[in-house]
């Protein structure tokens, strides 16, 4: 049977066989030179619009109303939002399952250009592989889903149900795409969100909490330092008892799905600012980072955990007692998510991992945030996350992924498409998936 990861029926192989490498990378090569930070995504959309038209999906593209989607209660942003668009394109005759491949063209920033071998804003092959902001976070997999899409249609496979292609923005800071597209009424029987995972069936992540930590402080000129109080040497206890949560609620992890890893709930203080001279003894100090959280843990009580940390390590004080530390939770919240790995998402794209690579499928968590959860827990979607790449990659310079991968990734898309959706041919077969597997799981963010 198709759906069992056995061999591939005439029309799987004829959609695998269909997927031309070279105008996958030619498409990789326009999107990456389109510098799609938040607020410009614009270009890089209507560039993905452009193929989906091309490749004769039935394509809506709408701007987002964000005066209207901040106000949702799941809406959350790390930048002020002001425009942008949302593209989906549709194939297939919509009678059966809908499968939806999703993707951002959003990328954070290149930074310091000359920390870069290569332009971060051109596609540069070179051994195998392909170099450039994006490419593995994530437009080189979000080409993979439309060249999936085009192997289909080439191979003149008629889906029963429906493929969606999802293009969104604002994924790398808070999800705003996303929701926009769901709000849109884009939903569907199952989603594989093409992240960055080294082919690791992703059926949960963990979640990620943005917060801002202030600790007050009492200037003085840099001579008398003694009349002052220094807020970075109030602060050095507050971060100890931190890194002690943080090991507490990593300690004897039974998720069968993150168990093994060392920190699958960090928390990092990524940036940390103090004083306004160097000669002037700091007024304050302000923390900003992000709170790693379970799938299905109490987000409230999660938060309640770090501030409870925190007015310990300040009640040791005397200041702190008097000036007790602010902690907000600001920016983007990812909160985790999970899907059944009986779902028959998990099971169709397992079978066709192993029908394809002859290999037995990979299932795991990952630990970073994505839209995901959104899509899990807003938009009532079983969901995973799947694609080739190290995430260890991504969000640095020279940014790369294996251009065969890539290829390979939208082998997998097209098969799974088939036996998700069914065709006139053969009826969706799908993989209950219960072979015993071993869970593993991705690299850290």
């Amino acid at each position: 049977m198709p759906g069992d990861g056995g061999a591939l029926s005439s029309e799987e192989r004829r959609a695998a066989e269909a997927v031309e490498a070279e105008r996958l990378f030619a498409l990789l090569a326009d999107l990456i030179a389109i510098e799609s930070v938040a607020n410009r995504e614009t270009p890089a959309q209507e560039r993905v619009a452009e193929e989906m038209r091309d490749l004769g999906l039935e394509t809506d593209v709408w701007d987002i109303d964000f005066e209207r989607l901040c106000r949702h209660p799941s809406y959350t942003a790390d930048v002020d939002r002001h425009e942008g668009l949302g593209v989906v394109g549709s194939m297939g005759r919509g009678e059966g399952r809908t499968l939806i491949l999703n993707g951002h063209v959003d990328v954070v920033p290149a930074g310091e250009v000359e920390r870069w071998t290569h332009p971060p804003f051109t596609l540069t092959r070179r051994g195998g592989r392909l170099f450039g902001r994006g490419v593995v976070d994530m437009k080189g997999q979000l080409c993979s889903a439309l060249a999936a899409a085009r192997a289909l249609s080439e191979a003149g496979i008629a889906l029963d149900g429906a493929l969606q292609i999802q293009s969104v923005i604002g994924e790398e800071d808070g999800g705003s795409g996303m929701l926009a597209t769901i709000e849109r009424g884009h939903t569907g029987d199952g989603a594989i969100v093409v992240e960055p995972t080294e082919f690791v069936i992703a059926p949960a992540q963990a979640g990620a909490l943005s917060f801002r930590l202030t600790v007050a402080g009492l200037a003085a000129h840099g001579a008398m330092r003694e009349e002052g109080v220094d807020p970075v040497e109030k602060f050095i206890p507050i971060f100890q008892r931190l890194r002690a949560l943080e090991a507490g609620r990593n300690r004897d992890v039974s998720d069968p799905m993150f168990r093994g890893e060392a920190l699958p709930y960090a928390l990092t203080m990524g940036r940390l600012r103090a004083g306004i001279w160097p000669s002037t003894v700091a007024e304050s100090l302000v923390v900003e980072g992000r709170y790693g959280v379970a799938p299905g843990e109490d987000l409230a009580g999660a938060r309640r955990a770090l501030e409870d940390a925190v007015a310990e390590a300040a009640s040791g004080d005397g200041w702190l007692r008097e000036h007790p530390p602010a902690v907000e939770w600001v920016g983007a919240q990812f909160a985790a998510a999970r899907t059944d790995a009986r779902d028959p998402v998990v099971g169709t794209l397992a079978g066709a991992v192993r029908s394809l690579g002859g290999t037995e499928a990979r299932i795991g968590g990952v630990r970073y945030g994505a839209d995901m959860r959104l899509l899990v827990n807003h938009g009532r979607v079983p969901t995973v996350l799947f694609g080739p790449g190290d995430v260890r990659e991504a969000h640095r310079p020279d940014e790369s992924v294996r251009a065969a991968d890539l290829v390979e990734l939208a082998r997998i898309l097209a098969v799974t498409a088939i036996r998700f959706c069914g065709t006139g041919a053969g009826r969706s077969t799908l993989d209950t998936c219960d072979r015993v597997v071993r869970p593993v799981t991705t690299s850290p963010a």
